[in-house]
């Protein structure tokens, strides 16, 4: 099979790519499908760190602005993390210039993380991104989040022992802030297939060494993955397990808005007042999830705290002594038959954080 595909590419010309190869044909209609549904002709953002889904996402972006004639950033970002950083941003560069395709390289100037550093870079990634796509008034955001990430994802909030909110992974479609949404075509479609795609019209791209470093919880799961199908726990399986949380979680997602319109009123942007009444005329996940949504809301964060800190702080309000506490860069007190969750004053406002 692999000598069948060796052959493919050379035999393909990129600019026919489409026509003579039904299977990268294929996925790009779902791609298309997507963007159709959700951007249209609009411009739109995406970033590509040069990996084989990333570069996929940036020939089909590409497809795609030539049909409808609208335009894309294609934005590389250089987290500064180690001292190949900018060199690597330049290589990505000059393998999507040798395709005729224009982007941009924009640069961490903050501290460099210690700890966390994944997580970091990610919240580096798309806090530079969204502040781009905020000057250029962008309001939409492509990621190359492909099937693999939704159940890498889903497994690694297994084992934090996440809600269902954690489980049912990512959506298609995302609020970051209220100025730029997410759109994630890729979710349903396996990485081998946009290797493939990728391989046939860049002919190449860059290995990251940290996915093969076993310190990462995410590179373990990987293996254990491996396992896993050997036991028929295969791709489709846990795919329609998340979808089937992603529906459950959108119908809890209506009776929390419907919590929050009625026990919740905001003062400003970062500073809202909360009825204790929720607590008695909401059912727990109800409360937990409203609390979820405030606290991410109000620090700026796109990412609420764990969910265990956040069933502890319902837990500590609850309590008749209970008078303040801080949790997730937001302060949350007391006052009568009220709480006032306010944003820290120490906590500066940061584009909303992301997603892989």
């Amino acid at each position: 099979m692999r000598r069948k595909n060796l052959i493919v590419k050379r035999k393909v010309k990129n600019k026919n790519l489409l026509n003579k190869n039904l299977k990268i044909k294929k996925i790009y209609k779902k791609f298309r499908t997507i963007i159709l549904n959700n951007i249209g002709r609009n411009n739109f953002a995406l970033g590509v760190s040069g990996g084989p889904d990333s570069l996929c996402l940036a020939y089909f972006s590409k497809l795609y602005t030539s049909e409808f004639k609208n335009k894309m950033y294609i934005l590389i970002v250089n987290h500064n993390l180690r001292k190949e950083s900018y060199k690597e941003s330049l290589k990505v560069k000059k393998i999507l210039k040798k395709n005729k395709i224009e982007s941009k390289i924009i640069h961490w100037k903050g501290k460099i993380p210690k700890s966390n550093v994944q997580s970091e870079a990610r919240n580096i990634r798309y806090s530079l991104i969204a502040k781009f796509c905020a000057k250029k008034n962008i309001r939409y955001l492509v990621t190359a989040h492909h099937a693999d990430d939704q159940i890498e994802n889903f497994f690694i909030r297994l084992f934090r022992g996440s809600g269902l909110t954690g489980l049912s992974s990512m959506a298609e479609t995302v609020s970051y802030n209220s100025k730029l949404k997410i759109v994630r075509p890729f979710l349903n479609i396996k990485k081998t297939h946009l290797k493939f795609a990728t391989l046939n019209y860049f002919k190449t791209y860059i290995k990251d060494p940290s996915n093969q470093n076993e310190k990462f919880l995410r590179v373990r799961i990987r293996k254990y993955r491996k396992t896993m199908e050997a036991e028929g726990l295969n791709t489709s399986s846990v795919i329609k397990t998340i979808n089937n949380l992603l529906l459950a979680n959108k119908a809890l997602n209506y009776y929390k808005n419907r919590a929050l319109y009625k026990h919740v009123s905001f003062l400003t942007q970062n500073k809202c007042l909360i009825n204790k009444k929720i607590f008695s005329e909401e059912a727990e996940e109800i409360v937990f999830k409203s609390f979820s949504g405030i606290l991410s809301l109000v620090s700026g964060k796109y990412y609420p705290p764990r969910s265990k800190k956040i069933m502890n702080l319902i837990s500590r309000i609850k309590r008749i002594k209970y008078e303040k506490s801080t949790l997730g860069g937001c302060v949350i007190e007391k006052k009568d038959n009220f709480l006032i969750i306010s944003r820290e004053a120490k906590v500066k406002k940061v584009f909303h954080q992301s997603m892989k």
